[in-house]
């Protein structure tokens, strides 16, 4: 196709510049992609936005309207995606008198939901696929049991080796995408073999922050960022700071959960509630704020699909410690964090301890981690580059027919 842009179909149930979670990243890869390629999308209207095509005005948006009785959100319909079916028959529909070069499902990222695309006549491409992270046994009794609806989880698993819709959506898609190589493992360990598969992230940037100041306080700053929950390691960050004889450390903590009661309790047993402040949930502003004064960005998560927090310390050129699990431990160069290895509560946390001991030690090597981590998201994390990158991967599929 040297004279024309490919023609490509780009769905996702949600997709708005409005919204949060996956509706946002998937509106932010149709936003690059459309000086790209000849871009057609295929989404609900996110009810209280702004119209798609008004948002999105260099694409041709087929939008339909939420039914009123789905339009409440909750945790258990985020996660079982209720209007997935209305919607998979809205795009069946379409391409049954439509003609597309390349057609391609970025969302939803959970392996659970079998794609409408492979009823149509162009090759299909799916992903970024993500989740389905299990527990690190040693960790599980310290994980609160999820609830009932959360359980749910367990049985991707079983679909992936025995619901024939979402086995065929995988084995007949012309590129997978997966945001760490965990996801073609699982579909390897499913018995399904991609016919071609890429390790992409879904997230992406707009450009790297400003040089953080200098501070004279004399204070080292460990970030923690993040969901509280127990897997986001915001309690082996508590129990690493009390391992370390550095009374210039002070760990800050942004975000909202259940397990910040826990976290709290731990700082006050491990006498180090004077140094551990707690922000709770606080606007985006704040957060910033925070990522311009720390030192070391501190993230053990151990069940962590991507990292949308990883990007955005990348992005303020902070050191960063993080597990080496999930996505961020397959992703971030070796020269940009601290990788420790998920074992157990206790080595884990006193591989943490050590990690940070060595940054408070040593601001040189502070400044060669922060250094890395910011040139590796202005190489992998513009959006433009995304998109660039994602436009040559669907030349390469239509060309191979």
């Amino acid at each position: 196709m040297p004279d024309r842009k490919p023609r490509i179909l780009l769905i996702s149930p949600f997709m708005s510049g409005e919204a949060t979670g996956e509706a946002f990243v998937a509106f932010r890869w149709a936003e690059a992609l459309a000086p790209l390629v000849d871009l057609t999308v295929a989404a609900f209207e996110s009810p209280g936005h702004t119209p798609l095509a008004a948002q999105l005005p260099g694409a041709r948006a087929l939008t339909l309207a939420l039914p009123r009785a789905l339009r409440r959100h909750t945790r258990l319909g985020a996660m079982l995606k209720p209007e997935w079916p209305i919607f998979a028959r809205h795009v069946r529909r379409h391409l049954a008198g439509a003609e597309y070069d390349l057609t391609h499902q970025i969302m939803p990222q959970g392996m659970r939901y079998a794609v409408p695309l492979r009823h149509g006549r162009a090759p299909f491409v799916v992903g970024p696929l993500g989740g389905s992270l299990p527990t690190p046994p040693a960790f599980a009794h310290e994980v609160a049991p999820p609830g009932w609806f959360a359980r749910l989880r367990a049985l991707d698993g079983l679909r992936l080796r025995h619901d024939p819709g979402l086995r065929a959506s995988y084995r007949e898609a012309a590129l997978i995408l997966g945001v760490a190589p965990y996801v073609r493992e699982a579909l390897e360990a499913a018995g399904i073999a991609p016919r071609a598969y890429a390790n992409v992230l879904e997230l992406g940037i707009d450009d790297v922050a400003p040089p953080r100041p200098a501070r004279a306080d004399g204070e080292i700053r460990l970030l923690h960022v993040g969901r509280g929950v127990r897997t986001k390691g915001l309690r082996d960050a508590v129990r690493a700071m009390a391992r370390v004889a550095d009374p210039r450390l002070r760990l800050i903590s942004a975000g909202d959960g259940p397990e910040l009661p826990e976290c709290r309790a731990e700082a006050e047993r491990l006498g180090i509630a004077d140094r551990v402040t707690f922000h709770g949930l606080i606007p985006r502003a704040e957060v910033e704020t925070l990522y311009a004064e720390a030192d070391i960005f501190v993230f053990p998560s151990f069940r962590e699909p991507a990292g949308n927090v990883v990007y955005e310390a990348m992005r303020w050129g902070l050191p960063m410690i993080v597990a080496d699990a999930g996505g961020p431990g397959a992703f971030l160069d070796d020269d940009a964090a601290i990788k420790v290895p998920v074992t157990d509560p206790d080595r884990f946390a006193g591989d943490i301890a050590a990690a940070i001991g060595r940054l408070a030690a040593d601001p040189e090597a502070r400044a060669r981690l922060g250094h890395a981590a910011r040139a590796q998201v202005l190489r992998d994390g513009l959006w433009p580059a995304k998109a660039a990158d994602l436009a040559r991967r669907y030349r390469e599929v239509i060309a191979a027919g």
